[in-house]
C-alpha cells in the first residue's frame, strides 16, 4: 500500500492544505514578478490633440499614433445625446475648454470622457523619448504653438498628446452630436496581453504543483477504497499501512481494528459450527453402536437416518473448512477448468454440455472454482437432469451461465435459496436436494473472487445460474 500512502512525518490534513494555498501564491507571484521584470512596460497610444479635433470636424478619420507604425481609424459616429456630462473642471474641463477654443464653439458643446494619462504635455509623451538606436527612436511629432489658456496661463501650448481609451464628441448645428474614440488594436491591447500571459504562465507553473499536491490528498481516499473492495473478497487480507497524514492515520488504524473484529466474529462463528458438526460423530457413532442389538426392521430404517445425518455432518465439516482457511489465487484458465468439472461429471454419467468457448484467464484459486461450478452443475443435474454450461466476456468480465430443463423457482426463493441449510425442494432426502450449502457455498466462492451468483428463470422453461467474475 505505500504506493497510496506517501512517506513522510505525520503531518495534519490541515496543514497539507494551508501548505498547498501559500505555496500556489507564492509560485504565481514569483511568475508574475519574473514576466514583469522580462517584459517592458505596456503603454498607452497616444493621439495628437489636433488629430482628434479634426476628426470631430469631419475633416479626417484616421490619425497616426506617436509611437509611429501604420495610420489608425477613429471610430466615428452621430449620437442624439453626449456619451456622459461634462466634468466641468479639471484636465477633463481644461481639454473640453481647449477643444472648444480651437473649434470656436462653446465649452458646452464638447464632452471628453475618460481623461489622458497625466496632465497635458509639455513635451512629447514618454514613448517619443528613448536611447539612441532604441526601435522608437526616429519618430518625432511637430510643436504646435496655441494662445494662452486656463492652463498654461502665459504660455504657448505644445502639441498635446492624448492618452488611448477616450471618448471625444462635439455638439453639431443640428442638435446631435458626433462621438470620435480611438479604435482598438486587434483583438487585446498591450496591457492585456500581460494580463493574459501572466495567467497562463502562472497556471502552467501552478499545474503541476497542484497535481502532486492533489494525489498526494487523494491518495487516502483511494487506499480505503481499495482496501474495503479487498475486504468483502477476503477478511483475510493484510492491514493498511499507518501512513499519510495525521487524519488518515486514525482513520487506516480505526479500518483495520474494524477488520479484525469482523475476522475474530468470521472465525468464531464457523468454528462454533464446526465444533458442532464434530461432536455430533461422537453420538452418532453410539447409535451405530447400539443398532447392532436393534431388531432388523428397525436397523435398517435407523441406519439409513444415521448415514444422512452423517453425511450432513460431513458437509458442514468442509463448509467450515472451507470457509476458514486462506485461498490461494493465481492465474488460470477459465474454459479449460470448466471443462473439467463437465468431463467429471459426464464419466459419471451425468448429461452435461459445454459449449465451446474462447480461452479466458482469470485470478483465482482453482479448487474453490471448481468446487463452485460442480455445486452448480449438480444442482442443474440433480432438478433439470441436465446440464448446459456456456462462457462468454460482457464488459469486462467473465460469465459463466449453467441452464437446465427443470421446474424452474418461483421469483420470491431467487435470494432465499443462497442462504443456508435453506431448500427449495421441501423434502429432507438428500437424493432430491442435498442439505442446502451447495448454492451458499457457490455463492461465497464467487464472492470471494469480486464476482456474483444470480439465478432467473429461462423463458422456455428451466433455471439459469449466471456467475460473472472479474477478468
Amino acid at each position: 500500500m505505500s504506493r497510496f500512502f506517501p512517506q513522510g512525518p505525520k503531518i495534519p490534513l490541515f496543514v497539507n492544505l494551508l501548505a498547498l494555498v501559500l505555496v500556489s501564491l507564492v509560485a504565481a507571484e514569483l511568475v508574475n514578478l519574473a514576466i514583469v521584470m522580462a517584459l517592458p512596460r505596456p503603454e498607452p497610444d497616444f493621439y495628437a490633440l489636433t488629430d482628434v479635433e479634426q476628426a470631430l470636424n469631419g475633416l479626417i478619420v484616421q490619425a497616426t499614433p506617436s509611437q509611429g507604425g501604420a495610420p489608425r481609424p477613429f471610430n466615428i459616429h452621430l449620437r442624439s445625446s453626449p456619451p456622459v456630462e461634462s466634468g466641468g473642471g479639471g484636465f477633463r474641463g481644461g481639454i473640453e475648454r481647449r477643444i472648444a477654443r480651437d473649434l470656436g464653439t462653446v465649452p458646452t458643446s464638447v464632452v471628453f470622457v475618460r481623461p489622458y494619462l497625466g496632465p497635458l504635455s509639455l513635451r512629447p509623451p514618454p514613448s517619443m523619448h528613448r536611447p539612441p538606436g532604441d526601435r522608437w527612436s526616429g519618430l518625432d511629432h511637430p510643436r504646435r504653438d496655441f494662445p494662452p489658456d486656463g492652463l498654461n496661463p502665459g504660455r504657448p501650448d505644445p502639441q498635446t498628446f492624448l492618452a488611448a481609451p477616450f471618448t471625444a464628441a462635439l455638439k453639431l448645428a443640428d442638435g446631435s452630436w458626433r462621438v470620435v474614440e480611438p479604435r482598438r488594436r486587434g483583438f487585446l491591447d498591450a496591457w492585456e496581453q500581460h494580463v493574459l500571459l501572466w495567467f497562463l504562465a502562472s497556471a502552467a507553473a501552478l499545474t503541476p504543483m497542484a497535481y502532486l499536491f492533489a494525489r498526494r490528498l487523494a491518495a487516502p481516499i483511494a487506499a480505503f477504497a481499495f482496501a474495503a473492495e479487498r475486504l468483502g473478497r477476503d477478511p483475510n487480507a493484510p492491514p493498511l499501512e499507518l501512513k499519510g497524514s495525521a487524519e488518515v492515520t486514525v482513520a487506516a488504524r480505526a479500518f483495520n481494528d474494524m477488520q479484525s473484529r469482523l475476522r475474530r466474529y468470521v472465525h468464531d462463528r464457523t468454528s462454533m459450527i464446526g465444533a458442532v458438526a464434530h461432536d455430533l460423530r461422537t453420538p452418532l457413532t453410539r447409535l451405530r453402536f447400539h443398532l447392532e442389538s436393534a431388531p432388523p426392521d428397525l436397523k435398517a430404517k435407523m441406519t439409513a437416518d444415521i448415514t444422512q445425518m452423517d453425511a450432513m455432518v460431513a458437509d458442514v465439516l468442509a463448509f467450515v473448512r472451507d470457509a476458514s482457511q486462506t485461498s490461494v489465487h493465481a492465474k488460470l484458465e477459465l474454459s479449460s477448468l470448466l471443462d473439467t468439472v463437465a468431463d467429471e461429471f459426464a464419466e459419471l454419467g451425468a448429461d452435461v454440455r459445454v459449449q465451446p468457448a474462447e480461452r479466458t484467464v482469470v485470478e483465482g484459486d482453482s479448487l474453490a472454482l471448481k468446487r463452485m461450478f460442480a455445486n452448480l452443475i449438480d444442482n442443474a443435474i440433480k432438478f433439470g437432469g441436465l446440464a448446459r454450461a456456456r462462457l462468454y466476456r460482457d464488459e469486462g468480465t467473465v460469465v459463466v451461465d449453467i441452464e437446465d430443463d427443470g421446474p424452474g423457482l418461483p421469483v420470491s426463493e431467487f435470494e432465499s435459496v443462497f442462504e443456508p441449510f435453506h431448500r427449495a425442494e421441501p423434502s429432507r432426502n438428500r437424493d432430491t436436494g442435498g442439505i442446502g450449502l451447495g448454492l451458499t457455498v457457490a455463492r461465497t466462492i464467487a464472492r470471494a473472487h469480486g464476482g456474483d451468483v444470480v439465478l432467473d428463470n429461462r423463458i422456455g422453461g428451466g433455471l439459469l445460474a449466471r456467475v460473472r467474475l472479474p477478468i
